[in-house]
């Protein structure tokens, strides 16, 4: 993999199918509930910075696939990771709860934060955990 991933870029398409899907049916909703504009913030920068990293790789800052098979790890899981994703949205769609918030938000962190660790690119790992912590709070938070 070179600069551009497009493993990452398929991954991205299918984890915001949902997200756009809800943006779309809900546009008349009011955004959070959760009123801390530092968390809020620091979401939306990581969330926007997981999704150029999982497309773009930095020069010198990832070291790909660190051992053999590892792209069929990374597809498998990832695949495994956005499926369940997929299946809880459709599962939690019409419902509100804790179940659905952390669901939604637990499993695209932890697409981001495995994409991280197996190509050993250090800005998406560092970013998806503070994505992974502001937006699990925030989606927890705003649960009802």
């Amino acid at each position: 993999m070179d600069w551009f991933n497009y493993y990452g870029l398929a991954i991205m398409a299918i984890i915001m199918i949902p997200n756009i899907i809800y943006a779309v049916r809900h546009k008349d909703e009011g955004a959070n509930t959760y009123k801390n504009k530092y968390v809020t913030v620091a979401e939306q920068v990581d969330r926007y910075g997981c999704f150029v990293l999982m497309i773009f790789n930095i020069p010198y800052t990832y070291f790909n696939f660190w051992f053999e098979h590892a792209l069929i790890v990374y597809l498998s899981v990832n695949g495994a990771l956005c499926l369940t994703y997929l299946i809880f949205w459709v599962i939690c769609r019409k419902q509100n709860g804790k179940l659905k918030a952390l669901s939604l938000s637990v499993l695209p962190t932890c697409v981001f934060i495995f994409s991280g660790v197996i190509l050993a690119y250090i800005p998406l790992l560092a970013v998806a955990v503070l994505f992974g912590v502001t937006h699990i709070m925030i989606s927890y938070k705003n649960a009802k």
